[in-house]
């Protein structure tokens, strides 16, 4: 990565922090302007990292609002012909002439968004397995494929697995899940170029982004990489520890920028939250405060809706997508509706599970690379979390691991299998396991397998759906915790709905309804995708397993 393009991605979070403060409607016009403004507008090196909102303020704005395309993803992924600066120069010239043909100047000026495999078709004689594995290739992007610099895509030096359909770019959290199936299928070199390739984006940009889009750059996701170096170390042995120790210690850094054990903070600050203990727990927390690229329509309608401040609201639905949860009720404040969303008023119990095992992981890669002092370290900076934890995300009243609410001081009564994370990172308490499980058999076991919630509220990670990484987790932390035959009844019922819906229409889809097998899934922003890849993941896993 060049310095001009540091430049241009530090010019650009400036320009956020700066006008975080600002009405949304002032924030567009400044976005707006930059793009408009030959003075202020990136040159072709510079604005590599820039994302489109930025790149083409009032051509985005009107593509998005007036929905142009169905999915507003679709513009954003699609690949400029000329520099941004000749587009908006070429908008501007057209003036009145596009107003009633602005779909076909889109299109003058956009390639749409790149896709290699459009001609894979299923063959109905192949079984879920076969078929899976022929999706492999179907789902693997070479490295320097497709849009390159010219484009929201941020090239990567190794080939990687998208997860299929609209999702056209790797995705954080989605590839652990996606690598567990490629484990299952021999494919150990595919796992190691996927692992380079986010240690490769640690380093590059300080830590994993929720895709390789420069639309994903101010948040991350659920943080996977230290499970992802484990997976590794099963098929390589304890010298991967070593070769990726930089890269976890640097991720780790950026989850927990601001902590100083010596200068304790004393408000929420980025990812960071001081609890009532003296303890540090992490939210999920984006660094933008505008409505999303990729969903700007939406965003816009929601913050129209919840009649406050735009840029807190724009915040939380980032920090929402960050989650990888996007959305559910856990955020919402009513448990209903999106627009009283509240991420970062809560501390979740599945990033911070997920936090003590990078923090088990960095103990031992230090303990591999002799540092037994750095290895101390972590070891008593996990001891501290999972205290916190047991204290504060341990509900006893739901026998169940909640989310925390800052505000409130108090767990938010909303259980979601979230709280199955303690138990798959060996992070919960032994004398909690029995009467979480029977919690967990009582209220999330559905004929399908486990939903992700108790509401129904029309948002996708919310009941009846049933999503494969939270399935898998929850199988995983029940065996870790011995309960063999509750794990084995969840997988029988999970392998049985994606070989059901499999049969009816020789798809893997993202997401599955648990409840009602006579149906796919629903709820969200988009429509079922098929593809996919860490529906693939799971199933060979346990498949296999």
């Amino acid at each position: 990565m060049t310095i001009l393009r540091l430049l241009s991605l530090a010019c650009f979070f400036l320009f956020i922090s700066c006008n975080a403060d600002l009405p949304m409607e002032e924030v567009a016009d400044k976005v707006a302007m930059s793009a408009n403004d030959p003075a202020v507008t990136a040159s072709e090196t510079d604005e590599a990292l820039l994302p489109p909102d930025i790149l083409f303020g009032e051509l985005f704005q009107r593509v998005q609002m007036e929905r142009i395309f169905e999915d507003g993803k679709t513009f954003v992924d699609m690949i400029p012909r000329m520099p941004a600066a000749e587009i908006m120069e070429n908008y501007h010239a057209a003036a009145g002439k596009i107003d009633t043909n602005l779909e076909a100047f889109v299109l003058e000026h956009f390639d749409l968004p790149f896709d290699p495999n459009t001609d894979f078709a299923s063959d109905e004689s192949r079984d879920i397995v076969a078929h899976i594995n022929a999706l492999w290739p179907v789902l693997t992007r070479k490295a320097g494929e497709g849009e390159g610099a010219a484009g929201s895509l941020i090239p990567l030096p190794k080939d990687y697995i998208v997860p299929g359909g609209r999702f056209r770019e790797i995705y954080y959290w989605d590839s652990y899940f996606t690598m567990l199936g490629l484990k299952a299928a021999g494919e150990d070199q595919r796992i190691r170029d996927m692992v380079d390739n986010f240690a490769y984006l640690i380093d590059e940009i300080g830590f994993i982004p929720n895709g390789n889009r420069t639309y994903y750059l101010t948040r991350s996701q659920p943080p996977f990489f230290a499970a992802m170096v484990s997976l590794l170390v099963s098929i390589d042995g304890p010298s991967v520890y070593a070769k990726y120790l930089d890269p976890l210690r640097k991720e780790y850094d950026w989850w927990m920028k601001g902590y100083d054990e010596d200068r304790p903070i004393t408000s929420p600050t980025l990812h960071l939250v001081p609890m009532p203990s003296g303890a540090v727990l992490n939210r999920y927390y984006d660094a933008g405060d505008r409505p999303r690229a990729e969903s700007y329509r939406e965003d816009v309608l929601t913050i129209r809706e919840s009649g406050r401040d735009s840029a807190t609201v724009a915040r939380h639905l980032r920090s929402g997508a960050e989650s990888g949860w996007d959305y559910s009720s856990r955020w919402l404040a009513d448990g209903k509706n999106l627009h009283t969303i509240e991420t970062t008023d809560i501390v979740p119990a599945d990033l911070n599970a997920l936090l003590y095992q990078t923090e088990l992981t960095l103990e031992l890669a230090y303990r591999n690379t002799q540092n037994p002092e750095m290895a101390k370290t972590m070891q008593s900076r996990r001891k501290a979390r999972r205290a916190a934890m047991q204290t504060f995300l341990w509900n006893p009243a739901s026998a169940w691991y909640e989310d925390y609410h800052i505000k409130t001081g108090k767990p938010t009564g909303r259980l979601s299998l979230a709280g199955m994370y303690p138990f798959y990172f060996d992070v919960a308490s032994e004398n909690h396991a029995e009467v979480a499980f029977k919690t967990l058999e009582d209220k999330f076991l559905a004929p399908g397998g486990v939903r992700s919630t108790l509401v129904e509220s029309g948002q996708q990670w919310d009941a009846p759906n049933g999503w494969p990484p939270l399935q898998y987790l929850t199988i995983g932390g029940l065996r870790k915790y011995k309960s063999n035959e509750l794990a084995a009844e969840i997988e029988k019922r999970w392998l049985a709905n994606n070989e059901r819906v499999y049969q009816n229409v020789t798809k893997m889809v993202e997401k599955y309804n648990v409840e009602d097998l006579s149906l796919l899934a629903g709820g969200g922003e988009y429509p079922v995708q098929d593809g996919f890849g860490w529906s693939n993941g799971v199933y060979l896993a346990l498949w296999k397993d």
